[in-house]
């Protein structure tokens, strides 16, 4: 195993390429891992079949050889207001439906390896002996969020979100799983961050659907994120009406939280939201016509 200083390094080098907290984990069967075959078991996954490979229950699973486990996240809260500051809406009487915060800004998925890879760049100059790594940003058979606990970012809430006492649940997690042996953030016999949602319920009771069956414990079936992303089919009629204006995901069980109160804001412009400029509003509609008519001419195609 490699000296302590090494992994002190690895988090100073991945802080400095922008992530908001970083920590390491040697590889390994975590108890939590083991609970997801009984989860499985009760129907919670809904649709997601993906959820029953079996190599989520191990690192080793997703990337056979390795020893340690990098994980990394991204704070992306924003100054803006939450799904329940219903005060802020407009007046106009026009509907409008609620897209989840993570869905604001670019994606995450290509922030996040982005990032991740220039890491693994920086592993490969600091580190002479040859290695093997691979990065997962929410892309493959890994539970980053167990990972995580487990390097000391922080507790699994109630709400079966990663907390992190600084930056609560406003983290987006990625990994690099390396033949590396790196030394753990926690030393032997340092244990994970505690449990700090102590008597709170307050995501259980805010869930319009009641998707928590009991705390820690999640029925996806009945989480609006599943019903508006995940599932194919038709979304229950029970449902309908308790999702409210959520059309994209939901916010819900973090805007309650009191450990997201006082997150900062993120510095990460990639997450703020995207504007789209009104063209089709601004451009009279004789000028449009004669545009597209330019555009169907160089594309080859045939005007009718």
């Amino acid at each position: 195993m490699r000296a302590k200083s090494d992994t002190v390094w690895v988090e100073a080098r991945a802080k400095e390429l922008g992530f908001d907290v970083c920590g390491v984990v040697s590889a390994g069967k975590f108890p939590e891992l083991e609970h997801t075959a009984e989860w499985l078991a009760r129907g919670f996954a809904g649709e997601m079949k993906y959820l029953s490979d079996p190599r989520r229950r191990s690192a080793d699973g997703a990337f056979p050889g390795v020893r340690t486990v990098i994980v990394c996240a991204l704070n992306y809260n924003t100054s803006l207001p939450r799904s329940t500051d219903v005060a802020h809406l407009p007046k106009d009487g026009e509907p409008r439906g609620w897209i989840s915060r993570y869905a604001w800004g670019d994606d995450y998925h290509e922030v996040l390896q982005e990032k991740l890879s220039e890491l693994t760049a920086a592993l490969r100059e600091r580190f002479d002996e040859p290695f093997k790594a691979r990065v997962y940003a929410d892309t493959g058979p890994l539970q980053e969020r167990i990972f995580a606990r487990y390097a000391g970012l922080g507790w699994l809430g109630k709400n079966t979100l990663l907390l992190n006492q600084r930056l609560g649940s406003w983290i987006f997690l990625g990994a690099i799983l390396t033949t590396l042996d790196l030394a753990p953030t926690l030393e032997d016999g340092v244990l994970p961050p505690p449990d700090l949602c102590g008597s709170c319920r307050r995501c259980i009771d805010a869930c319009p659907t009641q998707a928590f069956v009991e705390p820690y414990v999640m029925d996806a079936r009945r989480c609006i994120s599943y019903l508006t992303i995940e599932l194919r089919g038709a979304i229950p009629g029970e449902l309908r009406e308790p999702m409210g204006r959520h059309v994209f995901g939901c916010d819900i069980c973090q805007d309650v939280c009191p450990w997201n109160r006082r997150v900062p804001a993120n510095s990460h412009e990639e997450f703020l939201p995207r504007t789209f400029p009104a063209v089709l509003e601004t451009v009279p509609l004789k000028d449009r016509e004669t545009e597209n008519m330019e555009l169907l001419s160089r594309s080859g195609q045939p005007q009718t």
